[in-house]
């Protein structure tokens, strides 16, 4: 990824990359490290950052939280590096979360998330609750019913989601009618007993914040059942196009994602990103919302070191705030209140072929509300959005 001629004009722009190759995230964390892959080499091709090349050190954590904050500790220690690229799921960004703040690093984390934290020394670039978790359980609400039933992995970020979840629901006078959590690491056929339970209570839809090879063997255990057949759906903020790959498409297809971006996305920049990332990664590589929050953080980085000059993380934090990236998604902008990003929530129906039809998505960026402060449960839940809500788009036909 580096660039001979820049690397012979001055010292290079030394950055860590955490992202899992190995273990139980490695589908969505490979999709993160090629978005931050090829977004480096872009910078580097084009003159680096004030002519000086951006030098990646990579670790494989294996999907291993400890292993996380050792790996951390390293970058931040003995690679003398200031700028984290990486995790991807809560439990590895609360792992690494007070080697960063210790050693004071910065972290970019490109994943969404389940909100409720702010530190200086991260930059949030994935979807927040007021970014995806509101808009599903409209859309939920409009097109299955209010009968949700919750099924996650067992750490924080499921719980924490379901509990928002939760909230909407019951504002709304809804129904949660069954709640469930599994390790990261299953058996085989671990999910029949809760499938037959749910047969039994055939709720409208299932709300899974199941991770990983987890939420796969989810899907497909699923697909033997009579619920998939009669079209009663499974709702995520998580499943991509790469886990569909693995699910397959015909066992896939009919599920529901709330994300800022699909591969489907109709914008210039996404059609220019896809060719770039097929062309590095092969045709059949998916792309998916980890390849591409990971892809625009690298930019929005890179934009504001062109800015300050340096890598001491105040001064580059500081300067990343109201950094804008016209990304394959849209205008991604970072919010200078919270350190988070400005995204825009669109919803999936994944297909055969393993991509996802887009039946709703905002007209514009949303403000990050990790806290939710300003949402009004009352007004604001589980009630279907009224057709032509100002800033929303449903084209689901």
């Amino acid at each position: 990824m580096q660039n001979d001629t820049l690397a012979n004009n001055r010292d290079a722009w030394r950055v860590g990359i955490l992202f899992s190759r190995s273990g139980v995230m490695r589908i969505p964390q490979s999709e993160h490290f090629f978005g931050t892959a090829l977004a480096i080499e872009e910078v580097n091709a084009a003159g680096g950052i004030l002519g000086r090349p951006v030098e990646p050190i990579a670790y494989d954590p294996g999907s291993n939280p400890a292993a996380y904050r050792e790996l951390a500790e390293r970058l931040l220690i003995d690679d003398g590096v200031q700028i984290i690229f990486g995790c991807s799921t809560s439990a590895e960004r609360k792992a690494v979360l007070p080697s960063i703040e210790r050693w004071n690093g910065l972290l970019w984390y490109p994943s969404l998330y389940e909100g409720f934290e702010y530190s200086p020394n991260v930059i949030y670039t994935g979807a927040v609750p007021n970014q995806n978790s509101i808009q599903l359980a409209r859309y939920l609400a409009g097109r299955h019913g209010s009968r949700i039933f919750l099924i996650g992995s067992d750490y924080i970020y499921p719980r924490e989601s379901n509990r928002v979840m939760k909230e909407l629901v019951d504002a709304a006078q809804g129904e949660i009618v069954g709640e469930e959590y599994f390790p990261l690491v299953l058996a085989d056929r671990t999910f029949d007993a809760t499938l037959d339970r749910l047969c039994r209570i055939r709720p409208d839809a299932i709300f899974s914040t199941l991770v990983g090879e987890a939420g796969i063997a989810f899907y497909r255990q699923y697909a033997e059942t009579k619920l998939f057949a009669a079209g009663i759906p499974i709702a995520s903020l998580t499943m991509a196009e790469g886990e569909l790959a693995e699910i397959g498409g015909e066992r896939a297809a009919g599920h529901i994602t709330a994300a800022p971006y699909f591969s489907t996305v109709a914008t210039p920049a996404n059609r220019q990103f896809s060719e770039r990332f097929r062309a590095k990664f092969g045709e059949g590589c998916p792309i998916s919302m980890y390849a591409e929050a990971a892809y625009c953080q690298v930019h929005l980085f890179a934009q504001a070191l062109a800015a300050c000059g340096t890598t001491t993380p105040q001064v580059l934090a500081r300067e990343a705030l109201g950094a804008e990236f016209h990304a394959p998604q849209g205008v991604v902008t970072i919010d200078p209140d919270n350190n988070h990003a400005y995204v825009t929530p669109r919803i999936g129906i994944a297909t055969a072929d393993c991509t996802f039809r887009i039946v709703h998505e905002e007209t514009e960026p949303v403000k990050p509300d990790p806290y939710l402060v300003s949402h009004d449960y009352d007004q604001g839940g589980f009630a279907p959005s009224a057709p032509g809500r100002p800033g929303v788009q449903d084209i689901s036909a």
